[in-house]
């Protein structure tokens, strides 16, 4: 992959809400690219699925996660929105559609318990996450 090319994978949801650890996709797109060095920006095009780095140890934080999310934003409020998922847009919103992280050694720069997650708001579905890495000068 050249410096200035987008690395584009798909990642398959079986849930409603669920958070999947991208992590190795991630990784491998980074060693394809050939840089040591650098950012690696990663996005999410959909407006009900986000992206977040969290602990990657304990599956139990992903599913408190959701349950918080579920707290701030509940399922059965008064939304407006005629396809019936406006919370699956706000959580979106909450979580953010891309993320950054530093490249070292031809590796993303995470703590030990760090991961990086697609944050699925209303699956299951297909989803795109678009990879670029940009290399230090």
């Amino acid at each position: 992959m050249s410096n200035n090319k987008i690395a584009i994978f798909s990642v398959d949801s079986g849930k409603k809400e669920e958070l999947i650890d991208i992590t190795g996709p991630v990784r491998e797109v980074i060693s394809a690219s050939g840089v040591s060095g650098g950012v690696c920006h990663v996005f999410i095009p959909h407006t009900t699925a986000g992206v977040t780095i969290n602990e990657n140890a304990d599956p139990d934080v992903r599913l408190d996660i959701i349950k918080g999310l579920g707290t701030i934003v509940p399922e059965n409020e008064d939304y407006r929105h005629c396809e019936g998922n406006s919370p699956a847009h706000i959580k979106a919103s909450i979580m953010g559609s891309s993320i950054q992280v530093m490249i070292e050694q031809a590796r993303p720069l995470l703590g030990t318990w760090q991961g990086i997650y697609l944050c699925e708001f209303d699956g299951p579905r297909s989803r795109k996450v678009y990879v670029k890495i940009i290399r230090d000068q």
